[in-house]
């Protein structure tokens, strides 16, 4: 009499032959206990083509057994049949006990395809069905996270939590309680969870989203011992680098900072928001040349990489360095790029360069969304009283003292008014 085991072995083995050799004796035996067992056991092991013909087997034999049409339909599904899975599992009658199965079968499907409310009706109607079922509880608020549902979600983990439910389905509550909170900002509330996750077991990912949380929850002392550990613990993963620096930035300390984002880039070179924050903390520094260039390697990754480039333009127009300050917007514009506080950087640096008809261009491109920012509607107004356009000079000055009621520009509308009585 053949034994679950031999079926084991030759999967071990990775013998597809001998499992479909066992598969084709169990069934000329008419073995259908070890059939339904071995099914179970290859689809754990990805044997999902050898699973589903099992079942269409045994449906065959026992065609009105509910069961069997549930556990088609899933293997069905994961081989892309979507369409007989659902015949099969409409099959499945109210009336049936597994009924409520089927109905968790559905909500899967409709999670794959992007159908999160019906998937959630689905899970609904089976907890209308078992309402104390705590697997049909976990599902629906699997389903509440997947659809970012957090305070919803939360709260049907906390609830299997203190019930004493600590794993469902093999995911673990308290990491996803701890997920959850995370995903929905309550970082605070997330923090204990990845406290007793960490008791149990120092995961990479379980260390790196504490860290994360603690974090946000402004306790930068005890996200940096996080993540060296975790540096130390895998020096490629990449994220720490990152966190690690933005919490010594958060701490004031820039130094500290600027190295463990070198760190980072030595690692990983490619990762454009290293560049980007490297070069921010070189800033801080005074490094202006160090910074240039990570900020340039920023841009060579991603030419479209606005924080960057914004802050490249930045120290050029901050140093006065015009030609590379217009050779990066020209640039820029030549991508259909259009940002305002871009546009105003080109118009000083055309100005400082005396191509006053192209600065003309820039700040005229600029105003349309800079009508709030008075350092540069001051520039904006000497300059177009400089190229003599007085009518346009006055309205960007009206615009610049109903902002700010500075005296100069006041003065100068005064002014004006008195020449006109």
């Amino acid at each position: 009499m053949m034994q679950l085991h031999e079926f084991e072995k030759a999967v071990l083995d990775g013998d597809i032959g001998q499992v479909n050799d066992l598969i084709d004796r169990a069934e000329k035996a008419g073995d259908f206990d070890l059939l339904y067992e071995a099914a179970s056991f290859l689809v754990d092991f990805g044997y999902v083509g050898q699973a589903d013909h099992i079942y269409e087997t045994l449906i065959s034999y026992m065609p009105d057994e509910p069961q069997l049409k549930i556990d088609r339909a899933s293997t069905l599904m994961e081989l892309g049949d979507e369409d007989d899975a659902l015949l099969l599992l409409s099959e499945v009658t109210p009336d049936q006990e597994e009924y409520t199965q089927a109905l968790l079968a559905l909500a899967d499907y409709y999670q794959m395809i992007g159908m999160a409310e019906a998937a959630l009706g689905k899970v609904k109607e089976a907890l209308a069905r078992s309402p104390h079922e705590p697997v049909i509880r976990f599902a629906n608020a699997e389903l509440l996270l997947d659809a970012g549902r957090y305070l919803e979600a939360a709260k049907h983990y906390s609830e299997l939590y203190d019930e004493g439910y600590h794993e469902i389905a093999g995911t673990s509550i308290p990491f996803r309680l701890a997920e959850t909170y995370s995903a929905g900002a309550a970082f605070e509330d997330a923090l204990p969870y990845y406290e007793e996750l960490l008791k149990d077991e120092q995961l990479p990912d379980t260390i790196f989203g504490a860290a994360y949380a603690y974090y946000q929850s402004n306790q930068p002392e005890r996200s940096i011992h996080l993540l060296e550990d975790l540096i130390a613990m895998d020096p490629d993963y990449f994220s720490a680098y990152m966190l690690v620096g933005q919490a010594y930035s958060q701490l004031g300390n820039d130094e500290k900072a600027y190295e463990l984002f070198e760190q980072g880039i030595a690692r990983d070179e490619f990762d454009k928001e290293l560049r980007l924050s490297a070069g921010k903390s070189a800033l801080k520094l005074g490094l202006p040349l160090e910074a240039e260039e990570h900020l340039q390697q920023a841009i060579a990754l991603d030419p479209e990489y606005i924080d960057a480039i914004i802050t490249l333009a930045s120290l050029y127009n901050e140093r006065k360095e015009d030609e590379k300050l217009i050779r990066l917007l020209t640039d820029l514009d030549d991508g259909n790029l259009d940002i305002p506080l871009l546009s105003a950087f080109k118009a000083y640096a055309l100005e400082r360069e005396e191509q006053y008809a192209h600065a003309y261009v820039s700040y005229s491109k600029a105003y349309v969304g800079m009508k709030d920012d008075p350092s540069f509607l001051d520039k904006y107004a000497r300059f177009l009283l400089d190229e003599g356009k007085r009518d346009e000079a006055i309205e960007v000055v009206k615009t610049l003292v109903n902002l700010t009621q500075q005296e100069e520009w006041t003065a100068f509308l005064e002014t004006l008014n008195d020449e006109e009585v």
